[in-house]
């Protein structure tokens, strides 16, 4: 927490993937003044989420999100595709219940969730590690999302991704690190963490022709619209 608030990373949301998880997010959140949670079950995550523990931990003023939740048809040997459509429906009951933005993870499966959120009206939230080229980016903007870069725009074979980042209207743009996945190119091979968020935003920056200061207020801007308790 100490070198991302050097690096100039203050704001933070810790996601959750399971119940026990969630907790310590919301832990974690209570215990930082720069850190907020999410609470959810992802959808590779084993055993079945206890949905009514899940919803009463949203409750807590820290919980600003329902994630990371989504779908994940590209993983072998994860849950049925039946059960993981099920437990999304049971995340976005908890997220419209308690009018919370929801991550979205998504692997092979952008029909499947844009049909998902097509049939929840209202529901709002981000694609997490968006990692498609502009035309699914475009969909996912239509129905009203956010998308959120981590590290692999980084990657030099990543020429779509850096696209879908210049194209990405600016109120709906959002960063992430993936923590500690997503590394940025210059630190492949080394955990990640909040801190290296900037090596990410240097590079964004760069791409639509503003300074990293110009990108920190606009992404603290279209944190606070989504997430709306982060202050």
């Amino acid at each position: 927490m100490e070198q991302a608030v050097s690096a100039g990373v203050t704001r933070l949301v810790a996601m959750g993937v399971d119940l026990e998880r969630s907790r310590g997010a919301v832990a974690c959140a209570h215990r930082y003044e720069e850190v907020f949670a999410a609470v959810g079950h992802h959808p590779l995550e084993e055993g079945e989420p206890d949905v009514d523990a899940l919803r009463e931990l949203a409750k807590d003023d820290m919980v600003v999100a329902v994630g990371e939740i989504g779908l994940d048809f590209e993983h072998i040997g994860g849950p049925e595709r039946d059960r993981q459509l099920q437990r999304l429906q049971e995340m976005f009951s908890i997220a419209t219940d308690m009018d919370l933005p929801v991550s979205i993870h998504n692997r092979g499966a952008e029909a499947e969730l844009v049909a998902a959120i097509s049939a929840h009206p209202g529901i709002r939230g981000v694609m997490h590690y968006f990692a498609l080229g502009w035309d699914w980016a475009e969909t996912f903007l239509d129905l009203g999302f956010y998308l959120s870069f981590a590290g692999l725009v980084t990657r030099p074979s990543r020429q779509v991704l850096r696209e879908v980042v210049t194209l990405c209207p600016a109120d709906r743009l959002l960063l992430e690190t993936d923590s500690p996945y997503g590394n940025a190119q210059k630190r492949m091979g080394v955990a990640n963490r909040p801190a290296y968020l900037v090596d990410t935003a240097e590079l964004v920056a760069e791409l639509r022709g503003i300074s990293v200061p110009e990108l920190g207020e606009l992404e603290g801007a279209n944190a606070r619209a989504l997430f709306r308790k982060l202050q």
